[in-house]
């Protein structure tokens, strides 16, 4: 920027740098006027008493310095005597301060000259004007270049800090450190590593929809901080999916989300007439498919919300059925019991489907099949009916209380067992004394439980399938129970090669009543299922021809 070379008006290039980046016409002036007034004092000395004016008529920064007439000079950068004065002609008196205007352009050389030959001895600019006005033009620009910059930071951050909370686009431009740099138009955005979902992967130029985590300001500029893994970014893509989300009718109440995994929402209905499943669902599953591809294939439960809960907690668990639920509301947890079949459908692999049936509903929540709480009950029955004095009253209010075993009345309070109806201190003591014993004794029976439980499921898995009826057979694919079973049957499906067989997904869910969700995972379940039956039946097959006998006739030590 020449700002002081010949016949240039800083008026035109302040209008145009004000037009263009939107920033405040006076900001830049007194910017330009501190830039100037700054380089002067570089120049002609900081213990000048130098002052930069902009010239509005004249469009250029003007540079003035005060001289103040004293009687006796002690700062003769900036004090004259009124004696000296009077000799150079100056009517002033001791008080007085004078402003000589310094001049700096080419275009005022004369002027600099006349000044020198009479102030030149006052001011003592001869060997430090030389040079300026380039100086000057190079600050000059320095500033309103840096002042553009940070005005620019100062447009981006307030433009972005409004947007904190809603779902932006950009495209991948780069990597640094495993964190992916996304332009979004006016700023770049950072999409950090602990904010991306493990399996997804870019490449530059990729489209990426993430949701504004956070915008920081930065010295560099502002950093606006993407996520593609919070759970935000999935109420967000429902919300611009599904107009009655948008428009308040149905409310997402909760949801949860393990990245790349699964999902669940909880969704309810401020009007009657609307179905909130059905809204977040869509036509033909329109509205749910578009979110679980723009979540990459990411699994989404719908599942309706309940003030009772209880009611929600079994909502939660789908696509799993739940037999009872028993409510611990001191410590905020539930017993989940559910058929023997519908044990692993409600656990989920690795635990993700109860995992994030907690996270949704705030409770923590304990799942046990039929059967495990029948033998714990019957355990219970033994190791409590092992204290002294303990009838089958006592145990089924102990039970209650959620004792399980003598060594949870070895291990609670003794006040607290008092006030349970029925139980004295002389008891409680007698208890605990006998309980000291007997929790060993259970640990050794829980241990051979356990064992002969695993023994039992491990020879129950590796049946031959040849030995399997076909509801047995049926009972094995993920999230079929006998309902699921007697549904099957009603439609026509009588084995599990007939359900992977049917080709009309409409079809399967409309003639058994198992719905479109649920025909399509029991579908895909029992293809997994036919897959691991065929590994299982050739292995058995091989194990029995290599333990089979020797035929008659055959060979010493042939097979």
């Amino acid at each position: 920027m020449q700002s002081q070379t010949p016949n240039v008006n800083l008026n035109m290039i302040l209008d145009q740098v004000a037009k263009d980046k939107g920033i405040e016409r006076s900001v830049l002036v007194e910017t330009l006027q501190q830039a100037i007034e700054q380089a002067a004092l570089k120049t002609f000395g900081m213990e000048r008493h130098i002052e930069a004016t902009y010239n509005p008529e004249k469009g250029v920064v003007e540079l003035f310095q005060a001289i103040q007439i004293v009687p006796e000079v002690q700062d003769p950068f900036n004090q004259i005597s009124v004696d000296e004065a009077k000799q150079r002609g100056i009517e002033a008196e001791a008080g007085d301060e004078l402003l000589f205007q310094i001049f700096y352009r080419d275009e005022d050389a004369e002027e600099a000259r006349v000044q020198d030959e009479r102030y030149g001895d006052i001011l003592k600019l001869k060997t430090y004007r030389r040079g300026f006005g380039r100086i000057a033009a190079q600050t000059a620009k320095q500033v309103i270049l840096s002042r553009v910059r940070d005005a620019e930071r100062e447009i981006v951050f307030n433009e972005y800090k409004d947007r904190k909370g809603e779902i932006v686009t950009g495209i991948a431009r780069r990597f640094e450190r495993g964190n992916t740099i996304v332009d979004l138009g006016r700023a770049e955005a950072v999409l950090p590593v602990r904010e991306q979902v493990p399996r997804e992967s870019y490449r530059a130029g990729d489209r990426v929809q993430a949701y504004v985590l956070d915008v920081l300001r930065e010295s560099k500029g502002p950093q606006i901080i993407l996520s593609r893994a919070s759970v935000s970014l999935l109420t967000k893509l429902f919300e611009m999916e599904v107009p009655e989300i948008a428009e308040g009718i149905v409310v997402i109440e909760a949801a949860a989300r393990e990245p790349g995994g699964r999902a669940k929402i909880a969704v309810a209905s401020r009007d009657s007439d609307v179905d909130p499943v059905g809204a977040c669902v869509g036509m033909k599953g329109s509205r749910v498919q578009a979110v679980v591809q723009e979540l990459r294939g990411e699994k989404i439960d719908i599942v309706p919300w309940d003030e009772d809960s209880a009611r929600f907690v079994c909502s939660a668990l789908q696509p799993a059925e739940v037999s009872r639920v028993v409510i611990d509301e001191a410590n905020h947890a539930m017993e989940i019991i559910v058929p023997d079949d519908q044990l692993s459908l409600a656990i989920g692999r690795r635990g993700q489907n109860v995992r994030l049936a907690a996270q949704l509903t705030g409770w923590k929540l304990d799942i046990n099949s039929e059967t495990r709480v029948k033998e714990l009950r019957e355990f219970a029955n033994r190791s409590l009916g092992a204290l002294p004095g303990m009838s089958d009253a006592l145990i089924e209010l102990l039970y209650s209380h959620g004792f399980r075993q003598s060594k949870d009345i070895l291990e609670a309070n003794s006040e607290m067992l008092t006030q349970i109806e029925g139980v004295t201190p002389e008891k409680v003591a007698a208890w605990q004394k006998t309980a000291e014993t007997q929790s060993v004794i259970d640990a050794a029976e829980l241990s051979k439980l356990d064992a002969e439980r695993e023994a039992a499921r491990l020879a129950e898995a590796r049946r031959h399938p040849d030995e399997l009826s076909q509801q047995e057979r049926f009972a094995r694919v993920r999230g079929v129970g006998e309902k699921s079973i007697e549904q099957l049957g009603a439609g026509g499906y009588h084995t599990v090669e007939d359900v992977v067989a049917e080709q009309d997904i409409m079809k399967l869910a409309d003639s058994t009543n198992l719905g479109i969700k649920k025909a399509r995972q029991i579908k895909h379940s029992a293809a997994l299922y036919l897959e691991e039956e065929a590994k299982l039946r050739k292995e058995l097959d091989a194990e029995r021809a290599a333990t089979r006998p020797p035929t008659a006739g055959a060979p010493a030590g042939a097979q």
